[in-house]
């Protein structure tokens, strides 16, 4: 005999079921467990001197040798007997072995301390898709999600998934890091928020970059966004 009231609790089972289906299929694409934001990391490499900084220079034999100097613009610094010496892009201590070389001629022991007295603004810039392109300044440690949020945070035209930051690498001539931000956003990879580095680059693309090579070129000859530090070249 044909039982009515289990068929239509059969069909009500079915009908919840169904309706499940496609409930499941949207929290598949949810992160249930997104990576974990990674602690601040010690920052363990050494302090790079940059143009504007203030240096204290010491002979331990010969103090009448002591400077007191700025890094002058194009990253050199002037001396007594050793003339022009370049210091942008060196630590202290490689900056030491540069001088004891150039003084151990003159000197019969060559023994010198460079301190870094006085730190130039350490800035980065952040351009494109954003609300307001600036230079933001870097107190300490700062990454890529937390420079474009000084900056006004994203349009909604940014293209998040391919920010590029630009970098110098201890030459006049950057390298371009692409970052995925909206990996970040979503939890999925927080790897991608980079910490930056002075005077890097954040540009925010309204579309797809197809050659990132021509539109680092074309975006230095147009824009030259940045006035301070040793300038990057392309030639």
């Amino acid at each position: 005999m044909f039982d009515v009231h289990a068929a239509w609790r059969w069909l009500k089972l079915a009908a919840l079921g169904a309706l499940a289906l496609p409930v499941a299929s949207c929290m598949s694409q949810v992160v249930k467990n997104p990576s974990p934001i990674p602690p601040p990391q010690a920052v363990s490499q050494a302090y790079v001197i940059e143009p504007g900084d203030d240096l204290d220079i010491r002979f331990f034999y010969n103090p009448e040798l002591n400077e007191e100097v700025t890094v002058r613009p194009d990253g050199d610094i002037s001396l007594p007997l050793a003339g022009q010496v370049r210091a942008a892009g060196l630590t202290p201590t490689q900056l030491e072995d540069s001088l004891k070389g150039k003084y151990s001629q003159e000197l019969r022991q060559a023994a010198i301390t460079v301190m870094v007295k006085g730190i130039a603004g350490q800035r980065v810039y952040v351009d494109g898709e954003v609300g307001q392109p600036q230079m933001v300044s870097i107190p300490g440690n700062l990454t890529a999600m937390q420079a474009i949020a000084s900056a006004g945070g994203f349009k909604q035209s940014a293209r998040k998934s391919e920010v590029l930051v630009i970098r110098r690498n201890g030459t006049q001539r950057p390298i371009v890091i692409p970052i995925d931000l909206e990996k970040t956003i979503r939890g999925v990879d927080t790897t991608q928020d980079i910490q930056l580095q002075p005077y890097d680059i954040v540009f925010v693309p309204q579309s797809k970059i197809g050659e990132v090579n021509d539109f680092i070129d074309q975006y230095f000859r147009k824009n030259v966004p940045i006035p301070f530090g040793v300038g990057y070249s392309f030639f």
